[in-house]
């Protein structure tokens, strides 16, 4: 199995003057951390498959008012080890607590992009947060409907215990043009070519798809399901109305159920809005904080 490695897939890694590595608990996390150190903490956590390069553009941005933390999460990209508890949704969000008490932070915001939303809720919900303020794109909350859902878990857990599918997914992306491909079918979106170059080097890794498949092989959408009417701070949902990934009605559900929830639509853009549109999604972000932060 070959992870990405930080000086040969890293070597021209978005904001690599950025990126730190921490300890904490069993991992050995690629973090970057940008903004002043007085300012609101933000936590950014990227979606299956991606790592701190989905954030490219949006973080600066958002690094004008806050102090904006981006981690690898386990699994995916450069973050070395795994939670003794493996990578379903409640262990990750145990492992992020870790790493947050290692670097002496307590995010006010957290930012999730798809199933990143999903551990930011989780964060919360167990404990392990007190943000005073969610935001999800892409948010990927609740189980797929119908025979799909049903198949999913199924799928990812048989991909799970065959050796031989990271191998065949890494090959796979090094086929000139098939990761841009993909992109464009399964998320619906249009990102740039430094974006693209980026998803190849990860997927090209045997390591980084085995990190993505047993995220989604151990994945609990089911029971979060049940908890989002306790999701108690105030969550804005930002979707892209043309997702391939997660149905805007999917995004719909998840809004009536978690109460201080509010669903802005965005027209022309899929499930990686914030590659397509950072500056867009960067406003929207800044002033939902200040309705709420002040």
């Amino acid at each position: 199995m070959t992870d990405p490695r930080w000086a040969i897939e890293g070597r021209n890694w978005p904001h690599r003057g950025h990126s730190r590595f921490v300890l904490a608990g069993r991992l050995r996390w690629h973090v970057q951390t940008f903004g002043p150190d007085t300012a609101p903490v933000m936590l950014l956590l990227h979606g299956t498959g991606a790592a701190t390069h989905s954030w490219r553009d949006l973080a600066p941005l958002l690094a004008m008012r806050f102090r904006v933390i981006v981690p690898d999460l386990p699994g995916h990209g450069f973050t070395r080890g795994r939670p003794a508890t493996g990578l379903s949704m409640a262990a990750m969000a145990h492992a992020l607590g870790e790493l947050m008490a290692a670097m002496e932070v307590r995010p006010q915001i957290v930012v999730g992009h798809s199933a990143g939303t999903a551990i930011a809720l989780r964060m919360g919900l167990d404990g392990i947060a007190q943000p005073r303020a969610l935001v999800g794109i892409g948010a990927a909350l609740l189980p797929i409907p119908g025979l799909a859902g049903a198949l999913f878990p199924q799928l990812a857990r048989m991909l799970f215990v065959n050796p031989l599918a990271p191998h065949l997914f890494a090959q796979m992306a090094r086929i000139p043009g098939e990761t841009a491909r993909f992109l464009a079918r399964s998320t619906g979106s249009t990102i740039d070519a430094s974006g693209i170059a980026c998803y190849e080097a990860l997927f090209a890794t045997s390591g980084h798809c085995a990190g993505a498949i047993t995220m989604m092989a151990d994945w609990n959408l089911a029971a979060l399901h049940r908890d989002l009417p306790k999701v108690s701070a105030p969550m804005l949902l930002i979707h892209g109305e043309a997702d391939a990934a997660i149905a805007l009605a999917n995004a719909r559900e998840a809004a009536a159920l978690i109460p201080r929830a509010q669903l802005v639509p965005l027209p022309d853009l899929g499930h990686l809005a914030h590659e397509e549109d950072p500056q867009s999604i960067a406003d929207m972000i800044e002033e939902f904080v200040q309705e709420i932060c002040g």
